[in-house]
């Protein structure tokens, strides 16, 4: 997500005056942004945007080089009616197979850490593991279910958006139901990210 970017601002005119997860939130939501990569024009990160507030937040630096910027974003949200927080983390890991091995076990670390085992728990970001990996790991090791390959029995081809063959984009859970999950490829959502949106129904 893009936090502030003044070369591409001052090319559009209609480019928001506020962040990127700023201008897409809808009137009352709540916003959370992990800034990550920092440059001359300005920096970018992991965003969460949830209906419910976010009582704590905290964004960890996960990089394992110094070529490639990457963060963990661990929000917890009140949800009305619940006695507990719904923990939701937002990743985005590394292009190298060494990175992502790494960043894997620094997000199981994060989990058995600061989640406790009955609370209900969304992972979602772009892994890019189009080998399955990351299911594999997180399903043993967690006992979390990625809701694409509960729901249809396989991963969703998310990436380029245009004509998606592999599958990157992940929303993994714990503690929750499965009631659905839908991939956003149409014509206008294709247009808006190099990545096809992914979107589950979740239960308690």
């Amino acid at each position: 997500m893009q936090g502030i970017h003044h070369r591409h601002s001052n090319k559009h005119e209609t480019w928001p005056a506020g962040a990127q997860h700023e201008f897409l939130a809808h009137e009352g939501a709540h916003t959370a942004y992990g800034m990550n990569a920092v440059y001359q024009d300005g920096h970018h990160g992991n965003a969460i945007v949830s209906r419910y507030p976010i009582v704590r937040s905290e964004n960890l630096d996960i990089s394992h080089h110094a070529l490639e910027s990457r963060g963990l974003l661990h929000c917890e949200l009140g949800v009305p009616g619940w006695d507990e927080p719904l923990h939701c983390i937002n990743v985005h890991l590394g292009l190298w197979a060494r990175s992502r091995r790494f960043q894997l076990g620094w997000l199981r670390d994060r989990i058995v850490a600061a989640v406790p085992p009955n609370a209900p728990l969304v992972v979602a970001g772009d892994f890019n593991d189009w080998r399955g990996i990351a299911t594999a790991l997180l399903e043993r090791e967690l006992g979390m279910a990625e809701v694409f390959h509960r729901a249809l029995g396989r991963h969703a081809r998310s990436f380029p958006a245009r004509l998606p063959l592999l599958s990157l984009d992940r929303i993994y859970v714990r503690g929750l139901e499965v009631g659905g999950a839908r991939r956003l490829a149409e014509a206008s959502w294709s247009r808006l990210s190099d990545h096809v949106a992914l979107s589950a129904t979740l239960r308690r």
